[in-house]
């Protein structure tokens, strides 16, 4: 097995079968244990987990979580919102950045192109908590001109898995 470097980590084309083998594996379960995996790609236990390590040091893999059911936990609502700001500069941008990280239940937060500055994923109850979220929080962001809602009505794909 070829060593992946962090400078080199994005990169799938360096990475050997059985490595992909792993990290496909791993992004489908990784609470199997190490002799599960190593049986799953055809290796000894040492052989894996030293396999395994190498992808965690090279930053190939950087972390491992639990995926929980936001309908159960009271989050079912997933919420899609496009922001303008009224000024593109770095102070503008780093100001709504650092108050954006802190809007509870935002998921995700984007700088795109095109008609917005951003998109935020952001998980909620239901529409009157988010109602609530708006009222309370996104109106107070810095330097937004325009939020634009966009609630999901049915999650057709949602997937945390790369294709490798």
């Amino acid at each position: 097995m070829r060593f992946v470097s962090k400078a080199s980590a994005s990169s799938s084309d360096e990475l050997d079968r059985t490595d992909k083998a792993i990290l496909r594996a791993l992004q489908r379960d990784a609470s199997m244990s190490n002799v599960a995996l190593a049986a799953k790609v055809h290796l000894s236990p040492a052989a894996c987990l030293r396999r395994v390590e190498r992808l965690k040091s090279s930053g190939l893999i950087s972390s491992t979580v639990a995926l929980l059911n936001a309908k159960a936990l009271g989050a079912g609502m997933l919420v899609l919102i496009g922001v303008v700001l009224d000024r593109s500069t770095p102070d503008s941008f780093a100001a709504f950045e650092k108050s954006a990280a802190k809007i509870s239940g935002c998921m995700e937060c984007h700088v795109v192109t095109g008609e917005f500055d951003y998109f935020m994923l952001v998980r909620t109850e239901n529409s009157e908590s988010y109602n609530r979220l708006h009222a309370e929080q996104l109106l107070y962001l810095p330097g937004v001109r325009q939020i634009r809602s966009f609630m999901v009505l049915k999650e057709v794909l949602s997937t945390t898995q790369i294709p490798i």
